[in-house]
């Protein structure tokens, strides 16, 4: 015993982990049959049952069986989450506590249940439902935000300028600028009900009812266009949109019964007709004496193009509904009279004739005087459907030629960014290029989107084989000009555009005419002159990012609304009721030009709200908008 005691001893196990593999006495590895045969011989089983052979058998086999199962059972490969969830049985298994056989018994951790594969797809596809969830959450609360601007600039309208055609936000006073037809209740009132805006579609109703058609009847100078697509429009829209024959009944409001509307609409009509069948061709006269009933040239005797050919939409539709084809055969004969009339590449001057029914002068442009010509070409063809047998086929046609001769004559790119732009031929295809661009051309973005898929989603049309490599081509333009129309108001100091931008090209540079924003991209693309940088509420951008949302789905183009939006609610609104026009754009803070113009409430918010909501809301395959906004059934 000294011996051993004064010997050098060895190193001890550092484990409880080990001392089942080692010989206690001698603290020296043994093996695992010894330490099943030692167990065999000390254990008090080896003691009961040593004189019976069977007993010796089962015993082996027992110790055998246990033996087998620690040294050869596995789990099944576990996934990483599987890993983490069996960490404990992992350190279990690395740190036996338990000497002899006890270990053997000892039952492992339980394990979580795993997911089915189809539990799992129910899993990710709650939390995807709960991101569309937030998503249309976050809308809904920005569309609230558009109506209680809307509210809010009605309120002042009201206070101030109830019955004129538009309120004077600082003055607190009203304004008649486009013969006093209370302009800006009948714009807003189709607004107010596809916003839901119940009490201001009761006040309005309840003003047209009493007020429009004794207004209409002793009322002097108006002019064709402003009138009929603000006024008329307004009236055939509200009409359709409360419940009248061939309209919708879904929604109920106070006030008038749709009749009502359409009985003024039918006689303010009736008073605009001699605008054309007082003109000596089948171009319109642009003024009327509504208490006259007579109709004269604007000074200088000509018509702009886009206000001859930019009442059919609102005159077809009323023949449809009165069951009278009177109003749309003399609409129309305008644009079939153009049909025969030479064009550049489908392109048209700004100014015609109604005395000889040509065109004046060569100036091209897309901008004032021209833009709407090309808008209803489509639209015209759009209303009534887009049978390949339907007469009015060659409206289409020349919708399609005059694209092609935009992006062969007009369209050019900014340096050294790279915006495309439309701009303008002052003198005809022969003469310079001009690089000015008004606010206005904002329009035709929307207005190629419609034309290439009709309406329908890309993924539909294309679904459908709806779409030609030129209509993809135009959806391609038209997703770069909504780009451009973005930039405008990006660049400048408060996020709102000028009414006329011009852009650096190689031809064309002017230095320090800048937008005020020294961070955008593209501060050295635009050029923004002193006389155009003033802003009117304008609604063409808007309301091509609600056309681009529409069809591509693209949740960019509702950022980019909300961002327009924010500008306006930042340096436009009025304290007391409101929302006014600005001066110059470029500076902050802006001063203001004490005008709300009535298409702020009938376009501009309407098309906002329209690009935060759904799209089962006025689906574009089932209306189509006049050029101030007010939908109309597709017939």
């Amino acid at each position: 015993m000294s011996t051993l005691l004064g010997a050098k001893q060895p190193v001890l196990p550092y484990s409880m982990k080990h001392v089942h593999h080692y010989d206690n006495a001698k603290f020296r590895p043994r093996s695992f049959f010894q330490m099943v045969t030692q167990a065999l011989v000390k254990s008090s089983i080896r003691r009961d049952c040593a004189r019976c052979s069977t007993g010796k058998i089962l015993v082996l086999l027992m110790f055998s069986g246990l033996a087998y199962l620690m040294f050869t059972h596995t789990s099944p490969v576990p996934s990483k989450s599987d890993e983490l969830m069996h960490s404990s049985f992992r350190k279990y298994e690395d740190k036996k506590l338990i000497a002899g056989f006890k270990g053997f018994w000892r039952r492992p951790p339980r394990i979580p249940p795993r997911l089915t594969p189809d539990e799992k797809v129910n899993h990710n596809t709650s939390i995807f439902d709960s991101e569309k969830l937030n998503e249309k959450a976050k809308w809904e609360g920005r569309q609230n935000k558009v109506k209680e601007a809307f509210i809010h600039a009605w309120s002042g309208y009201s206070k101030y300028a109830m019955g004129y055609d538009e309120l004077m936000p600082l003055s607190q006073r009203g304004t008649d600028g486009l013969g006093g037809l209370g302009a800006t209740v009948v714009d807003a009132l189709d607004t107010a009900m596809i916003m839901g805006a119940n009490d201001i579609v009761l006040e309005a109703g309840t003003w047209i009812e009493k007020n429009l058609l004794e207004r209409i009847t002793a009322k002097g100078q108006v002019n064709l266009f402003e009138t009929t697509i603000r006024v008329l429009g307004g009236l055939l829209s509200a009409y359709h949109l409360s419940g009248g024959e061939k309209g919708t009944d879904i929604i109920k409001f106070e006030g008038p019964k749709p009749t009502v509307y359409l009985e003024i609409a039918k006689d303010l009509a009736d008073r605009l007709l001699v605008a054309f069948t007082a003109s000596p061709t089948s171009i319109p006269f642009s003024d009327v004496v509504l208490r006259d009933r007579t109709a004269h040239p604007a000074p200088g005797g000509v018509s702009s193009t886009s206000e001859v050919s930019t009442v059919q939409l609102e005159f077809n539709y009323l023949s449809t509904v009165l069951n009278d084809s009177k109003y749309g055969l003399e609409a129309m004969k305008v644009l079939e009279h153009m049909r025969s009339l030479p064009t550049v590449q489908g392109l048209v001057p700004i100014y015609i004739s109604p005395h000889s029914g040509e065109f004046i002068g060569q100036n091209i442009r897309l901008g004032s005087r021209g833009d709407s010509y090309y808008e209803y070409l489509l639209k015209v063809w759009l209303q009534h459907g887009t049978s390949q047998d339907s007469n009015f086929q060659y409206l289409h046609k020349m919708y399609e030629e005059a694209m092609k001769g935009v992006r062969s004559l007009l369209v050019r790119k900014s340096i050294p960014k790279g915006l495309v732009f439309v701009g303008e031929l002052p003198s005809g295809s022969e003469d310079d290029f001009s690089p000015k661009m008004d606010h206005l051309v904002c329009f035709l973005p929307g207005t190629l989107a419609l034309g290439a898929t009709k309406g329908f989603t890309k993924k539909q049309a294309m679904k459908d084989n709806l779409v030609s490599f030129a209509d993809l081509d135009n959806l391609n333009l038209a997703e770069d000009l909504t780009k451009t129309c973005f930039e405008m108001y990006a660049v400048t100091s408060t996020g709102l555009a000028p009414e006329i931008a011009y852009f650096h090209t190689e031809g064309y540079s002017e230095v320090g005419l800048d937008g005020g924003n020294k961070s955008s991209e593209y501060i050295n693309d635009i050029i923004i002159k002193p006389a155009d940088r003033h802003n009117l509420l304008r609604p063409e951008t808007v309301e091509s990012l609600f056309v681009l949302y529409r069809i591509t789905e693209d949740p960019k183009y509702r950022e980019w609304g909300w961002q327009i939006f924010e500008a306006f609610e930042k340096h436009t609104k009025v304290d007391s009721g409101g929302f006014t026009s600005l001066n110059d754009v470029t500076k902050v803070p802006p001063e203001r030009r004490d005008k709300m113009e009535t298409f702020f409430l009938g376009e501009t918010l309407k098309y906002i709200y329209l690009l935060f909501g759904e799209s089962s809301v006025i689906p574009l395959d089932k209306f189509v908008f006049n050029t101030e906004a007010h939908p109309f059934p597709i017939i």
